[in-house]
């Protein structure tokens, strides 16, 4: 399943009652290809597809593309909703609706990439996230933008969550940041986020939940400074490109899983549990799958505090990619390795943690 048909399985697990005698009901999708984004405004739904923005007043029944002042054939990735004004993050920049789609405007000054991934609404402040230009904030309605990058390393923003004062930002390859002054300023917060890949982001209350490309989802309860993984019955379906909190569920799109649901509740005990039951010994486990293409997850454990170094070998024993060289707390850890511009072929992770050295074997193969 292409990730990019995620967003709308999501809308409909969250728009159906999901219970053991619920059933899947297929609405007739919109003509424009994949659907990326979906947005709520009143009984209006917006669907921001390939072929541009569609809308729907029965729930999904009917679609009707909105795109007068778009320009012919964007792709729509992301939404946002500010009282009556509908914003839509494109591939040419912010567009801006005051009329449920019927006309846009483009609010791009001071836009200087214009490859919009992701937008958020805090009070009066909008956020634009870019691929690979970083964050721009706008506080008239996009009517003019600035660039609000201090103190972020990796400016491929995915996604954005915002929580009272705090807004956080999901990077490709950076992981999580924060700012608590409306993006002047920014501070990673990766903390037991071992994969830092992040795709979407989702905010319960003082909850905080990371989804990442290969690597699950994360949860944190103190805005991001530490995060454990919660994929326990996620199994391979480690690609998480949506997340979305309803009532007491949280819900994951994947990659290749489709739609996942999990009591909120159920996490915070697990996560509980597992800071009570930290590991006794150091291990490296086998990594999974085994034979892999191009991707695969590594566990390991660590008993104590300390620096810690994985790599990667070929089979002359040159080093062809380091997945981890840093300090870490106690605990339990889960890397994704992808190996895409690797050839097919026996290699061997390595694992020094103080005085604990281990290698083990994985195979690529094409």
């Amino acid at each position: 399943m292409k990730k990019y048909f995620l967003p709308l399985l999501l809308t409909i697990v969250l728009t159906l009652s999901f219970n053991a005698q619920a059933q899947w009901v297929q609405t007739n999708g919109p003509d424009g290809g994949s659907v990326f984004s979906f947005a709520v405004s009143g009984s209006n739904l917006f669907a921001g597809t390939y072929g541009g923005v569609f809308l729907s007043t029965d729930n999904g029944t009917n679609w009707t593309a909105v795109n007068n002042g778009l320009p012919i054939n964007t792709s729509v990735y992301s939404f946002a909703v500010s009282g009556g004004n509908l914003f839509a993050g494109t591939g040419g920049g912010v567009f801006l609706s005051t009329d449920n789609g019927t006309n846009w405007t483009a609010v791009n000054n001071g836009l200087t990439y214009t490859n919009v991934s992701s937008l958020a609404v805090s009070g009066s402040n909008l956020f634009a996230g870019t691929y690979g230009g970083g964050v721009f904030h706008s506080t008239d309605n996009g009517t003019n933008w600035t660039v609000v990058n201090n103190g972020l390393t990796n400016t491929d923003v995915r996604s954005f969550a915002v929580s009272g004062g705090n807004l956080f930002a999901g990077t490709y390859g950076g992981g999580v940041f924060l700012s608590t002054d409306n993006g002047t300023n920014w501070t990673a917060v990766n903390n037991g986020l071992t994969n830092t890949y992040v795709s979407s982001l989702a905010v319960s209350g003082s909850n905080l939940f990371a989804g990442t490309y290969g690597g699950g989802v994360f949860f944190s309860t103190d805005n991001g400074t530490n995060w454990t993984a919660v994929n326990n019955g996620l199994s391979t379906n480690t690609s998480v490109y949506s997340l979305a909190v309803s009532g007491s569920n949280l819900f994951a799109g994947t990659g290749n899983g489709g739609v996942w649901r999990r009591p909120l509740s159920e996490i915070i005990t697990d996560v509980e549990n597992d800071r009570n039951n930290l590991p006794t010994n150091f291990a490296l486990e086998q990594n999974y799958p085994n034979p892999f293409n191009p991707s695969t997850t590594i566990k390991y454990d660590l008993p104590k505090e300390g620096f810690v170094t994985l790599k990667v070998y070929d089979m002359l024993g040159r080093e062809v990619a380091t997945l981890v060289n840093k300090e870490q707390s106690a605990g339990r850890y889960i890397i994704t390795f992808d190996a895409s511009g690797l050839a097919s072929g026996i290699y061997f992770y390595r694992i020094s943690a103080g005085k604990f050295l281990q290698t083990k074997k994985l195979i690529l193969l094409r």
